[in-house]
């Protein structure tokens, strides 16, 4: 499938359930300590380590002003129930991906990815110079929140199956996690799409739970030892291009702090978003020769898979057509792409190809 045919005719591409209460935020010195809670367990690559750079900026441009202290899925609340946990103040901070959250709006699925959408640089293009922080704010006021871009896996594979895909065929029925609109889309497909948090993955793999799973890139997932449980990857993904990962704060305690504090989290987070698009795209390479040094079976999939994912992804989107910030927001995204992609396409392909010529790569 051409993108930007796709782009052109169609669109771009859990529900969090109650928190249990939390201690209230701890003051020590007159300082503030502030308790930010994840989706992830601690050390996973790329999404903890966006977590981590995050807190560690903060903290050392804060001076002690204030102190961010993480605490892992599971440790106060489970990993989809940060967006609950900090909209109702129970806990101050969340780092997450938002389109977990998609059943609170599904304008969230754009702040993490949607299906043939945003490449991790044309999301930065989008939120910070086409309106996305805007969008994404008006979003956080309905719930208490003031959000932020705090990281990016960059695109993301298609995931790991216990069997060949040789046709859309092969995705009936096939039990495979997946969250977001991209599951929304998978599941059009005739798949039976599963939404499993990620320090849960494995374990679903290995009991055949699930048949296969999508979780970041050959980096995080090689850590994580998919390879020991499913023998085929396939490295051409349509539902996250660029996924963003997303600092979040509790709107009473961010309109607590100072301008100065204020300015020095919105910088952290956004330098936290490239540091890990970088992250993902030096690792992910080498990470995908061990995988198959390993035996597993690095595959792409067929042009009617393909052609299954373009129909599903244009009708998944659609069904939110009826919500007026969800239009918005997707036509504002939309829009940042095509004008983003129009000129990436011409100079990036033009260097490209010289490149190869001249350096023979």
């Amino acid at each position: 499938m051409d993108r930007r045919s796709f782009l052109r005719t169609s669109a771009l591409g859990g529900t969090a359930v109650a928190a249990t209460t939390l201690a209230a935020p701890a003051y020590a010195q007159g300082n503030r300590t502030l308790t930010m809670v994840t989706s992830v367990p601690d050390g996973f690559a790329v999404f903890d380590d966006a977590a981590v750079n995050f807190i560690d900026r903060v903290n050392a441009m804060a001076d002690g002003a204030i102190t961010i202290e993480k605490k892992a899925a599971g440790q106060l609340v489970g990993a989809f129930e940060v967006f609950d946990a900090v909209s109702s103040g129970q806990a101050d901070m969340y780092h997450s991906a938002d389109y977990y959250f998609g059943g609170q709006h599904p304008g969230y699925y754009f702040m993490t990815a949607v299906p043939f959408g945003a490449t991790g640089g044309e999301m930065a293009s989008w939120y910070y110079h086409g309106g996305g922080a805007e969008l994404h704010d008006e979003l956080g006021s309905i719930f208490g929140l003031k959000s932020f871009l705090a990281g990016n896996t960059g695109h993301q594979p298609g995931g790991w199956f216990n069997k060949e895909i040789n046709s859309a065929a092969d995705l009936q029925g096939l039990k495979f996690r997946m969250p977001g609109l991209g599951g929304l889309a998978l599941g059009r497909t005739g798949a039976s799409v599963q939404n499993v948090p990620g320090g849960e993955i494995y374990q679903a793999l290995a009991s055949g739970a699930i048949d296969g799973a999508e979780w970041i890139g050959p980096f995080a997932d090689e850590r994580l030892g998919f390879q020991e449980v499913c023998d085929f990857y396939y490295t051409g993904g349509m539902h996250e291009p660029g996924s963003a990962l997303v600092a979040a704060m509790n709107r009473d305690v961010w309109d607590e702090m100072t301008p100065a504090i204020q300015e020095i989290v919105s910088t952290a987070a956004a330098a936290t978003h490239q540091w890990s698009l970088s992250q993902s795209n030096y690792n992910n390479g080498a990470a995908l020769d061990r995988l198959r040094s390993q035996g597993v079976k690095v595959l792409e999939f067929s042009d009617d898979v393909w052609d299954a994912f373009g129909t599903a992804a244009s009708a998944a989107l659609d069904d939110f057509m009826d919500d007026e910030l969800f239009a918005r927001i997707r036509e504002s995204q939309e829009a940042s792409v095509r004008s983003t992609y129009a000129w990436t396409s011409v100079s990036d392909d033009v260097y490209t190809a010289q490149r190869a010529r001249v350096m023979g790569s």
